[in-house]
């Protein structure tokens, strides 16, 4: 959990001011969070479920989550280092 709250945890928030045009960013940001704390919430209220069926196992969904996030960042996510946002494009 230390290394979530350090690595994937503020990446998010991160991504999130640098991925949306200038035109529709307010209302994108408040989309996209609001879809990042009912995530949250799913997280919350099923990882007390799923410990008492087996602690291994709810960090085994979790950690694989995290893997196929990490997949998706490498590919899909572009550096975006040295470009200016209004100069960013798909």
């Amino acid at each position: 959990m230390i290394f979530f709250g350090v690595s994937w945890g503020p990446l998010m928030w991160v991504l999130l001011g640098e991925m949306f045009p200038n035109r529709i960013r307010g209302a994108a940001l408040a989309v996209a969070g609001a879809v990042q704390w009912i995530a949250n919430w799913a997280v919350t209220v099923t990882f007390p479920a799923l410990s008492n069926f087996s602690l291994g196992l709810a960090y085994g969904i979790y950690a694989f989550f995290a893997v196929v996030s990490l997949i998706f960042t490498i590919k899909m996510v572009s550096e975006t280092k040295g470009v200016e946002l209004e100069d960013m494009h798909d």
